[in-house]
Order: C-alpha cells, then sequence, then structure tokens
C-alpha cells in the first residue's frame, strides 16, 4: 500500500493531465469555431446575407463553447474567466484603455482635419441596424474566444508565451474581415484599431491570469470608436 505522501504528487499529476485533455478540446473547438466562422463570412460576402451569419455565428458560437466548457467541465479558471490576479487585471485594463482612448481620438482628429471621411457604413450599422445594442455581448463574445478559450488551450499545450499573445492578436485582427459587413476599407480600419487591443488584452491576461481586464480595455476602446463616428466628426464640422 503506497503511503499518504506519494497521495498528493498523483493527484496533481491527475490534475496536470485533466487541464491538458481539456485544453486540447478547447484548442480543437475554437480553432473549428473559427474556421466555421471564416468560410461562413467568404460564402456570405457573395450572397445578399453578406457577413451577418458569419458575425451571428461569432456571436453565438463563441458564447455557446465558454458556456459549454464552464457549466459541463467546470473550466471557468482554466479559461481565465475566474482566479488569477482580477484586481490587477482590471487595473492594468483600465490604464491601457485609457491609453488607448487618448491615443484614438487624437488620431481620429488628425485623420478628419487631414480630409478623411467618417465610417459611414459602419454608422449605417450601428445605428440603422441597431448593432449598437449588441456591443456588450460582442466584447464578451470576442474575448472570451481569443483571450480566454484558445489563450488558454495555446498555454495549456506549451505554446511559447509571446507567439501565443501574437498568434491570438493576429486571428482576432483577421477575424474582423470574415464578420463585419461593410466595405473593405472600414474592416482594413476596424482591423488596425483590433491589433494593439490583441496585444495588449494579450499581455494582460499572460500576466494576470484573468481575462477581465482585457474585457475593460476592449470596452473603453468600443467606447472610443463610438466617439470617434458620433461626437467628433460633429464636433469638427458641425
Amino acid at each position: 500500500m503506497k503511503s499518504r505522501s506519494e497521495l498528493p504528487p498523483l493527484m496533481n499529476r491527475s490534475k496536470i493531465l485533466s487541464g491538458t485533455k481539456g485544453g486540447s478540446e478547447r484548442l480543437r473547438l475554437s480553432l473549428a469555431l473559427t474556421g466555421l466562422i471564416w468560410i461562413t463570412g467568404l460564402a456570405g460576402h457573395f450572397t445578399p446575407f453578406q457577413e451577418w451569419p458569419a458575425l451571428y455565428l461569432y456571436l453565438l458560437g463563441s458564447l455557446g463553447i465558454v458556456m459549454y466548457f464552464g457549466l459541463r467541465h467546470g473550466e471557468w479558471k482554466e479559461m481565465y474567466l475566474s482566479g488569477g490576479s482580477l484586481r490587477k487585471s482590471l487595473f492594468w485594463g483600465a490604464v491601457a484603455g485609457a491609453v488607448l482612448f487618448v491615443m484614438d481620438v487624437m488620431n481620429t482628429v488628425m485623420y478628419y482635419k487631414s480630409g478623411g471621411t467618417p465610417m459611414a457604413e459602419m454608422e449605417i450599422l450601428l445605428v440603422g441596424k441597431k448593432l449598437i445594442y449588441l456591443f456588450p455581448l460582442l466584447i464578451l463574445a470576442e474575448e472570451f474566444l481569443w483571450r480566454g478559450v484558445l489563450f488558454s488551450s495555446l498555454i495549456d499545450k506549451g505554446l511559447n508565451h509571446n507567439l501565443t499573445v501574437v498568434l491570438t492578436a493576429l486571428l482576432y485582427t483577421l477575424n474582423h474581415f470574415a464578420v463585419a459587413p461593410v466595405g473593405f476599407y472600414e474592416r482594413s480600419l476596424m482591423a488596425m484599431m483590433a491589433l494593439p487591443i490583441g496585444i495588449i488584452g494579450g499581455y494582460i491576461v499572460l500576466r494576470t491570469r484573468n481575462v477581465w481586464g482585457s474585457v475593460l480595455m476592449h470596452g473603453i476602446t468600443m467606447f472610443s470608436m463610438l466617439v470617434d463616428i458620433f461626437i467628433i466628426p460633429r464636433l469638427l464640422f458641425g
């Protein structure tokens, strides 16, 4: 019979194996969802539905995966939705969000003054199509998928930490071309705004093992986009 002193290592080994298995499943499902979103977006682009099916698949699929692993397997902590350093995560999320907000407003003012035009298609989507009401859920879906499910699964698989940050940020950035039902120019502007969110958010999650600071930062930057579209042009041009 094994002594009690041998039990903790065995329990730890079992926990590690369980976490690795869960990470593999999260990785497979998150990558499969990403591929399906991109295929749906590409196909929809050539139909009257445009990218709307891909956008809703993105929203519902991301939240669905999180609920599946959270409720069925109890992997909230493994996906960084709980645990880690919440206070530290929120602090750095607020700091990063404030810095990005100021930079975005300054860049937008210079963009308009140099002859740039407002994002007219995005304004129609937000107001005419009522997409603005989906913003809170969309922010959660994006952060949970890229900085939660996929990020944690890559870390669990042993991928280099810096490479994990860069890879998830690039996938998140490229995804805007698949799900945004606007022209290529406005998609490019959205992708440019997304890249720093992905990089900074990734490092916040990496250092704190908690996704909520990245959610906060993302929310602040989305508010800055509303300022860019609805407030700054009216202040500059009346």
